[in-house]
């Protein structure tokens, strides 16, 4: 069974439209207050759509150069309507969203076994419950599954893997609060190897309770997983929770200085106003957006397509 076959189709379309139904009416309520009364894009309606896009948690950065494509593009052709401004606009912030590249692509498996998946990022993002869709969808592609339970630091989060475990069937490697992190990953990807197992997703804590630096123990991990598996992590997610605006902006930032990341998975995306963060994320980071989680069944994690979500966005 394909895995695109999996998360695409109508039914996520309509998922995904819905979901996006907040942020596209604040948006478009903004953008329709910059221009009303305007018949072309002059300096006041630039001004307004950098305050509407800022507000919008689309961020600083990428509101100046999406303003700045646009008075280029004024410059050039001299006049632009206000009608003519959502499609640019639509096309501007596309543009700007990075593209996964080859072996970044959702749900594609390395050659060597295990395909190794570290996710990382702070409590409360929804983190396991990315988690636990992964290995669901894995499964339901017809593959072999193990799960990692390397945030030894929280209690919750161990109970919470082992529900994720039984819920979908997957196995799940466990020492309980405060094993060490390293240990438990090493003894999971050296069980996934020696079970021929497909895919292993591990865990990893969202904060520490001691002195020692989170990132620290992340590269850790790491490396005593390529004492099994000498290129793993295959993947290294990070999960941001869309609703926390510009707050997820700085965790990418933190994230991606400490570890090398290789995809972003933005969460609870239908439950606020702040889908444009996605856009600020993908420019500023230049990392793909792999996922958006949309819901909290095993079945709601889509596969993120920029266009298919600028033009939910845009949506009127």
């Amino acid at each position: 069974m394909a895995l695109f076959g999996l998360f695409g189709g109508k039914e996520k379309k309509e998922a995904l439209d819905a979901g996006l139904d907040r942020s596209r009416s604040s948006f478009f309520g903004k953008i329709a207050k910059a221009i009303a009364g305007k018949t072309a894009v002059d300096d006041d309606v630039l001004d307004a759509l950098e305050e509407t896009l800022v507000t919008s948690d689309v961020g600083v950065g990428t509101t100046l150069k999406i303003i700045e494509r646009l008075q280029e593009r004024v410059k050039r052709d001299g006049y632009m309507g206000t009608k003519e401004l959502n499609g640019i606009l639509r096309g501007e912030i596309a543009d700007l969203m990075r593209d996964p590249e080859a072996g970044e692509v959702a749900f594609q498996v390395s050659g060597q076994k295990p395909h190794v998946i570290m996710v990382v990022g702070v409590n409360g993002v929804g983190k396991t419950t990315t988690i636990g869709k992964l290995a669901y969808a894995y499964k339901q592609a017809g593959r072999s599954v193990l799960l990692g339970a390397a945030d030894t630091f929280r209690a919750a989060a161990v109970d919470q893997l082992k529900v994720w475990s039984e819920r979908t069937g997957v196995p799940l490697v466990q020492q309980g609060m405060g094993a060490d992190p390293a240990a438990v990953a090493y003894d999971s990807v050296e069980s996934a190897k020696a079970r021929g197992i497909d895919v292993v997703i591990i865990d990893t804590a969202g904060r520490l309770h001691n002195k020692v630096n989170l990132m620290n123990e992340l590269t850790k991990v790491k490396q005593v997983m390529r004492k099994v598996v000498p290129d793993a992590p295959h993947e290294v997610l990070l999960v941001l929770d869309a609703s926390t605006g510009q707050n997820a902006i700085e965790q990418a930032r933190e994230f991606t200085k400490a570890t090398q990341v290789t995809g972003l998975v933005l969460t609870k995306i239908d439950g606020t106003a702040k889908g444009g963060v996605a856009i600020g994320i993908s420019d500023q980071f230049q990392v793909p957006i792999k996922y958006l989680g949309v819901g909290e069944g095993m079945n709601d994690l889509h596969v993120f397509d920029k266009h298919a979500f600028v033009e939910a966005l845009f949506k009127s």
